[in-house]
């Protein structure tokens, strides 16, 4: 270790040195965005790949102007993308609460009526759109013009096609925007959820808008309340009878993002238990509703389900059998399976961990995926290995993270987007044995050269348990003096499996200025945050907060020791699971964490919604100790410091009764903090431009205030 720090403080001074001998970008510069146009460019981006030969790429110009061309991968010419191949196709959505559909830059008014449609979605056959308005499933029939009404039971609490919250929030993710309704290949059926959430508690979000204000009330499950009733129906696109899959809606049980089988039309369904640590995939027989368990996995933790809606299955062509994905040996890995669920091998093993599968090219009998780990863990590389699991190989190059990769439509060929902590974003083409082809774009400026930058690195620092390197990304102060104490912003996520650490390129003007003014700025990842597998995120199981703070504490701690922070201005920012972290530095680890920036904030486990905390947790009867440990409340006898509390009064998914209880409890033991409410703010508020701008701001002054102790400069605050 000490061989180590000896050579980190010699680079920075020999960092310190190279500052003289080159131009510097001022505070003020840095402020104003004053940055020579040549100092960093920007480069291109996959639009689509037209075949394995073609790719459309998109170029943004000096004016901020997006450009569209054609590249010929074999011969490197470049031709334009006119408006006619951009705006041609045809696409359907919702506007003033009506459905409209453009077909070659045509618009067509489909619906008018008062209800609001929601998620329009064309069957793949494009001969209907499939929506949902008032909580039952509609179709429309492009060839006759007419609409058809599926189910008729929708109402305030019954849901159909439209997810209820958790499932919204927690399985089926954000990105979905409600949709739980899912076409069949060939067009036949449509397969729905529905919801009964009459049992599940209303909880209300209080909008101040107007002379008396309205309650908005969301049915939210918090941990141990009943869940919703679900089933799983199936009902032809023209109307008839719902055929429901063989299960008890009364079960307390999950039900994952379904799997459409196109060989002969069946629906693989993921299944799982309250405890979320029992796994089943049964095939559905959509004719019949019968079911077949196909695939089973236990765990002695939890399983992660909404992995579902990331491809855990992916068929093989003519039924030659699935592959799978599992955590389940400590590690993500690919598996090979018959149909009838039989495991046939292993694809890949070791210590490192499968992020997906990008192609399959079964005449090859090869498997193209990301990965992370095996070569670093803060890095992604790309893979091809073979069915049985021989000949692995890497086909990217180099010490970078290839953080986006796109495949060409039959793995011919790659474009990776790759950098590290000091080089600059690069964009380049490859073959598939890993060959470079040529050079798309690279964002190093022809003046880049000429300027002192503050020196960004990867280290990693030893657990106190000494059983996990632990990654730190850290951007030194410019003109770093050895004999000083620096101030230390570290900003932090810290959910399971959610690391922020990345070997990348993270230049920015704010993160340059606020090096000159002499921070230390680092982000910290724990030993569950992704990087050791499932085996290391394990440890969290039953214990949210107290070994991500084991691991802050310590990396903070070697800062200190060996990184010239000062231990007075050690200070620690996070949004929701972050925030939650952030309020636990300053209570429980407060004899190490000093000042704090919380948005967005759980402070109580008992607070949040059923499936996510009961997946780490399991319910407060099960694990009572785990939940008052895990507690900011538990500790607020130990708060020292300054804390920012902020929250958005609209916050649906971390409520914002979690800071008010924060409040309260600080108050009522007479503690000194801030506190800042965003009206209107839902989890974070970009949809309120000033009241964002307000946000930033607001962390600036404390940035300020607290740690580099001198005004604002002047003109900085947006």
């Amino acid at each position: 270790m000490k061989k180590i720090i000896t050579l980190s403080l010699v680079a920075l001074l020999a960092t310190s040195y190279t500052y003289a001998q080159k131009k510097e970008l001022t505070v003020q510069d840095l402020m104003m965005n004053k940055i020579p146009n040549d100092f960093l460019t920007t480069v291109p981006t996959v639009s689509e790949w037209k075949d394995d030969d073609h790719v459309v790429l998109m170029r943004r110009t000096v004016n901020g102007q997006q450009l569209k061309e054609l590249l010929d991968v074999k011969t490197g010419k470049t031709a334009p993308v006119t408006d006619e191949n951009i705006t041609n196709g045809t696409s359907v959505y919702v506007k003033n609460n009506d459905i409209f559909l453009k077909k070659n830059g045509v618009e067509k008014k489909l619906t008018n009526d008062e209800a609001e449609e929601k998620n329009p979605t064309f069957s793949p056959d494009s001969n209907y759109i499939a929506y949902t308005k008032n909580n039952n499933l509609y179709t429309y029939n492009l060839s006759t013009g007419k609409e058809k009404q599926l189910t008729t039971d929708g109402n305030a609490t019954t849901l159909n096609g439209y997810a209820s919250w958790v499932y919204y929030e927690e399985i089926y993710g954000r990105p979905t925007h409600y949709r739980a309704f899912w076409w069949s290949p060939d067009s036949k059926t449509l397969a729905y959820a529905h919801f009964d959430e009459s049992m599940v508690p209303m909880f209300p979000i209080y909008n101040s808008d107007g002379q008396h204000g309205f309650l908005e009330q969301t049915r939210y499950p918090k941990v141990g309340d009943k869940n919703p009733e679900v089933k799983i129906g199936f009902v032809q696109p023209d109307g008839g009878t719902t055929v429901w899959a063989a299960f008890n809606e009364k079960d307390d049980q999950y039900f994952g993002w379904p799997i459409w089988r196109e060989s002969n039309h069946t629906m693989w369904l993921p299944w799982m238990n309250r405890g979320q640590d029992h796994l089943i995939i049964y095939e559905v027989n959509t004719a019949t509703g019968e079911k077949k368990a196909i695939y089973n996995e236990t765990q002695k933790t939890w399983i992660d389900l909404e992995d579902m809606v990331g491809g855990r299955i992916n068929f093989l062509k003519d039924d030659k059998g699935f592959i799978a994905q599992s955590d389940q040996s400590g590690w993500n890995h690919l598996y090979l399976y018959a149909m009838d669920g039989t495991l046939k091998n292993a694809i890949t093993s070791g210590n490192f961990t499968v992020l997906g599968i990008k192609y399959i090219d079964e005449k090859a009998n090869t498997v193209y995926f990301t990965a992370r780990g095996r070569e670093n863990t803060a890095r992604v590389d790309l893979y091809s290995v073979q069915l049985d699991g021989n000949n692995l190989k890497r086909l990217t190059f180099g010490a970078y993270n290839h953080n986006t990769i796109s495949l060409s439509p039959t793995a011919k060929y790659f474009i990776t987007t790759y950098s590290n902590a000091v080089t600059p974003t690069q964009v380049t083409i490859v073959d598939n044995k890993g060959k470079i082809i040529r050079e798309l774009g690279n964002m190093k400026g022809a003046a880049f050269d000429q300027y002192a930058i503050a020196k960004t690195e990867l280290i990693h620092i030893k657990s106190e348990d000494a059983l996990f390197d632990l990654p730190a990304m850290v951007t030194w102060p410019a003109h770093f003096d050895p004999n000083k104490k620096y101030p230390m912003l570290i900003s932090i996520y810290g959910g399971p499996n959610a690391g922020t650490v990345w070997d990348s390129w993270q230049w920015n003007a704010t993160r340059e200025m606020y090096a000159r003014e002499g921070l230390i700025q680092v982000a910290f990842d724990h030993r569950a945050s992704g990087h050791f597998g499932k085996q290391g995120v394990n440890y969290m199981y039953r214990n949210l907060g107290y070994w991500e703070m084991k691991d802050y504490k310590t990396m903070a701690k070697w800062f200190i020791e060996h990184g010239a922070a000062d231990p007075a201005k050690i200070c620690i920012t996070g949004f929701s699971y972050g925030g939650y972290m952030t309020c636990y530095a300053l209570t429980y680890g407060s004899d190490v964490f000093t000042h704090g920036m919380a948005g967005g904030s759980v402070v109580d486990w008992h607070l949040y919604d059923s499936h996510y905390t009961e997946r780490y947790m399991d319910t407060p009867d099960e694990n009572p100790e785990g939940y008052k440990t895990s507690s900011v409340l538990s500790y607020i006898d130990r708060y020292k410091g300054m804390l920012q509390i902020v929250h958005g009064t609209m916050d649906d998914n971390v409520h914002m009764q979690n800071s008010i209880q924060l409040i309260g409890t600080l108050e009522d033991k007479g503690k000194d903090f801030e506190f800042m409410l965003y009206p209107g703010g839902r989890h974070g508020w970009p949809n309120l431009p000033a009241r964002a701008k307000h946000f930033q701001n607001l962390k600036t002054k404390f940035i300020y205030k607290y740690l580099l102790e001198k005004p604002v400069p002047a003109g900085m605050l947006k």
